[in-house]
């Protein structure tokens, strides 16, 4: 099974193989490698005459077409190239088989299965790479692991513009990955907007900067009401519900998630044999930076407490779904929850 950085690699060398099938929960690697083959492999006039691009779903019942314009010899070069998008829609595969007992060497075939994973025990998956294919899956990224994810992609970007050095504060990618979650390609899009709509000599991307190109506010946003949590800001964390309650993108049952979240972690913590940061982080699966806050939060909040914070947490989640709950608002759910929390 090969990496999309080994793809990519084989790729830049111009080392081409007949089959590529690219498939996974996560389309941001999909989209990365076959984006390069697309754009990369043959010229610009090549890729009028020897370049297709087709989607699964208009070859649902028979991919046969596919494997037949697989089959011809490119008009302008040495190679052509046919992508298929959406290639999850295809319901048989069997005409691949077939195909890979005698693939053309100056065709690149590359399928992009999104979303799934393809049933491999079929033969022509269980053979693919025996047969000169190329696999690759692409893996969703675990939530604690995308703060380190948006540090590299960074680290990436600097390597690639040595004339330039972006720094970004830490409470920033807390910040962004708090908003925008696991979705690589939407993290990528915002990243690239900041990176790029930084002010003329200004290297660092800060909070401000985030609440002016991409409108996440740096002061209203659930990473800041866990602060204020933490740190028993009464006024603070209410204004910030209050500004959840009136808003539509921040619903309180998706908010309660991370706050929920905060506290498993807490009561996990209290209760490790090794609380330094690397080894702690290591045994929740969380960012390192994140121990810093529940070493904090564990000080003014006991095991007990946190015990009965986790219940509460239950309680208003089944209140905000209408269980029991006849006619209490969403700001009133969240005052309860906090009152209950710091009190």
């Amino acid at each position: 099974m090969s990496t999309y950085t080994d793809i990519l690699s084989s790729l830049k060398r111009k080392q081409y193989a007949p089959v590529y099938f690219l498939y996974g929960e996560e389309p941001y690697y999909i989209d990365l490698v076959s984006d390069y083959i697309e754009q990369n492999v043959l010229d610009e006039m090549a890729r009028e005459f020897d370049q297709m691009v087709v989607y699964g779903k208009d070859y649902e019942r028979d991919m046969g077409p596919i494997i037949s314009a697989a089959r011809r010899y490119p008009m302008m070069g040495e190679k052509q190239v046919i992508i298929v998008k959406e290639a999850q829609n295809i319901r048989s595969y069997e005409p691949l088989a077939l195909y890979m007992q005698q693939m053309m060497p100056t065709t690149l075939l590359v399928f992009c299965y999104k979303y799934g994973k393809p049933d491999k025990r079929l033969k022509v998956f269980k053979d693919f790479e025996k047969s000169g294919g190329v696999m690759m899956e692409s893996e969703k990224v675990s939530d604690y692991k995308i703060h380190q994810w948006i540090l590299n992609y960074i680290q990436d970007w600097n390597r690639q513009h040595k004339d330039d050095n972006v720094v970004i504060d830490e409470k920033v990618v807390a910040l962004l990955a708090d908003c925008l979650g696991n979705d690589l390609g939407k993290i990528v899009n915002e990243l690239n907007r900041l990176v790029s709509g930084r002010p003329a000599g200004v290297n660092k991307i800060t909070a401000e900067l985030v609440e002016r190109n991409i409108g996440i506010s740096k002061d209203f946003n659930i990473f800041e009401l866990q602060e204020a949590i933490i740190e028993k800001e009464h006024l603070k964390a209410n204004r910030i519900v209050r500004y959840f309650a009136q808003s539509k993108t921040h619903p309180i049952q998706r908010e309660m998630i991370v706050l929920f979240g905060f506290f498993q972690n807490l009561m996990l913590y209290h209760y490790l044999p090794d609380k330094s940061q690397y080894i702690a982080a290591k045994a929740l699966g969380i960012a390192p930076f994140q121990c810093t806050k529940l070493a904090k939060a564990a000080q003014k909040y006991t095991p007990g407490k946190v015990f009965k914070i986790i219940g509460y947490f239950r309680d208003i989640d089944a209140r905000s779904k209408g269980i029991n709950n006849p006619s209490v608002t969403e700001l009133e759910l969240w005052q309860e929850l906090l009152y209950k929390i710091m009190h």
